[in-house]
């Protein structure tokens, strides 16, 4: 099964390793059927934590996409250090049970080493699980519909400081008036994209 990567996705997983440097981040990725057969589009995704992993909020989530024509289709995660690239107990946990719910769930592991403003490749593993472990998926498999797009996007971003307006849910539980889905943030990323294009 095909997987393409949305710059609205790979932004807000961007912005929420910057929003907390020193934390492992984590989120769910959230798909919708592309235009070929067989190929699910990450068109966004929802920023969970940045202190102790929890599941509690996945029905939350779920109950939300599915009002939104969307459905889970995986997560990602970024450890706390910067040569861990493994995905943790609990990541291959969460991972394995939305697989159970989306036979093509993927898990996205982000590379902190590669992190930059403007990687010159995407700086992510995307894994997909076979016979009950999670392996890297085909890079013929994996889409972006225009990378330099995205990277330069995630650029203006990171220089526009929306890392600090990103909201997850961690701290939407701190102050249950923060709004976890960030509709602020994907107005910004839709108005750059614009813009980006020649649409302004």
């Amino acid at each position: 099964m095909e997987v393409e990567v949305s710059a609205r996705a790979y932004a807000k997983m961007h912005l929420h390793c910057a929003r907390h440097p020193h934390a492992a981040v984590n989120g769910l990725l959230l798909g919708r059927w592309g235009g070929p057969p067989e190929c699910v589009c990450l068109s966004d995704c929802v920023p969970l934590f940045h202190g102790p992993l929890a599941l509690s909020p996945m029905l939350e989530v779920d109950v939300w996409a599915s009002r939104s024509g969307l459905f889970l289709a995986g997560y990602y995660q970024a450890n706390a250090g910067l040569d861990e690239q493994s995905p943790t107990p609990l990541a291959l946990k969460l991972a394995s049970r939305l697989a159970e719910l989306f036979e093509g769930a993927v898990l996205i592991m982000l590379d902190n080493r590669k992190l930059s403003p403007s990687p010159r490749v995407p700086p992510l593993t995307v894994l997909e699980q076979c016979e009950r472990h999670w392996v890297p998926k085909d890079k013929n498999l994996i889409m972006w519909r225009d990378w330099d797009s995205s990277r330069h996007l995630g650029k203006a971003l990171l220089e526009a400081k929306a890392h600090t307006r990103l909201v997850d849910f961690d701290a939407h539980l701190d102050d249950i008036r923060r709004d976890w889905t960030n509709q602020h943030l994907n107005a910004e990323i839709a108005r750059l994209a614009s813009v980006a294009n020649g649409n302004a």
